[in-house]
């Protein structure tokens, strides 16, 4: 196998070390593409000794040299990318020596185009685990159960229930396959941007359960992760989800096969968030907006409301 792995970079001096040295051991890994996204910290510095350290490791910045975010990083990175798999890595995460066990042998399967396994959790300091443990734990992020790759864009949206999740850290997606994607990782999106781009990566591709009973890759949790410090302000799921929601629903008016059924879901979720995300008065308004006669009916999840959405006549 050639592996192109990804990982974007920023404010990961401490970590971006740990993360490379992971990856470059693997027989699988035919390169490393590093994408320095502007840190404020020495970043760039350890990235160049490591790209002078190791014949792997490629070192990309944006063209302007300024900072764009992960999901333009990535994208950025999967241009670069010569090898005939992408897999992803957080600059402050790692690898098992396990990460690829499972595509070696399901890839020789040419219909599938990716597979996913589960991440654990490492923290790097005592204090990062009192500060967090009551959001990770030490449980494994995955999908629970071994899906039929028809079931796993609606199990990522939430609409088979309990599902689970796929990190990127575990994804390995067949480069050729990629070609089935109209976008790659949605700039616009400073958080959510890597679950919003696997939602629509498996409608597009086939991808199947590799290892996910045991980790095979670590999710690192410090005192400076990004999305942590989001996840402990107390700040209402709506005010950082109705982004995600609204993508979605502009993908899902733009992709005409797109089941039904899924866009109902879709819209129901959105018009969730909108109302939760708006001032006291104006959430009476959406609700009356929404209160359409007609004989299809939205449940919304958060308020208990019924929508009568008269687009799905």
């Amino acid at each position: 196998m050639k592996i192109s792995v990804i990982i974007p970079v920023y404010n990961a001096e401490k970590y971006i070390t740990q993360a490379v040295e992971s990856a470059i051991y693997l027989d699988e890994v035919f390169e490393v593409i590093l994408i320095e996204d502007h840190s404020p910290d020495n970043a760039l510095e350890v990235c160049k000794k490591l790209e002078e350290k190791y014949v792997k490791v490629r070192l990309f910045q944006h063209p302007d040299k300024a900072n764009h975010g992960a999901g333009a990083s990535r994208n950025l990175g999967i241009e670069k990318a010569t090898g005939d798999y992408i897999a992803f890595l957080d600059a402050d995460d790692y690898y098992l020596p396990n990460r690829f066990d499972a595509e070696k042998e399901m890839f020789k399967n040419p219909d599938i185009d990716g597979v996913y396994g589960a991440i654990g959790v490492h923290y790097y300091t005592e204090k990062a685990k009192k500060q967090y443990y009551h959001i990770y734990q030490d449980k494994l992020d995955t999908v629970y159960k071994k899906a039929n790759p028809k079931d796993v864009c609606p199990g990522q949206m939430n609409l088979r229930g309990s599902f689970g999740l796929i990190h990127l850290d575990t994804l390995t997606i067949k480069k050729t396959a990629l070609s089935k994607m109209k976008k790659m990782f949605d700039v616009s999106l400073r958080l959510h941007q890597d679950t919003e781009f696997t939602t629509r990566l498996s409608y597009y591709l086939d991808l199947y359960t590799g290892i996910n009973d045991e980790a095979i890759a670590m999710r690192g949790i410090h005192e400076d992760n990004r999305i942590t410090k989001v996840e402990t302000k107390q700040i209402k799921p709506s005010t950082t989800k109705i982004l995600y929601w609204k993508k979605l629903k502009e993908w899902s008016e733009q992709e005409e096969k797109l089941p039904r059924e899924y866009k109902i879901h879709i819209i129901r979720v959105y018009r969730s968030f909108e109302i939760a995300n708006a001032p006291l008065l104006k959430k009476w308004y959406l609700i009356t907006k929404y209160l359409i006669c007609d004989n299809k009916t939205i449940r919304s999840g958060l308020y208990n409301i019924n929508f009568r959405y008269s687009l799905f006549k």
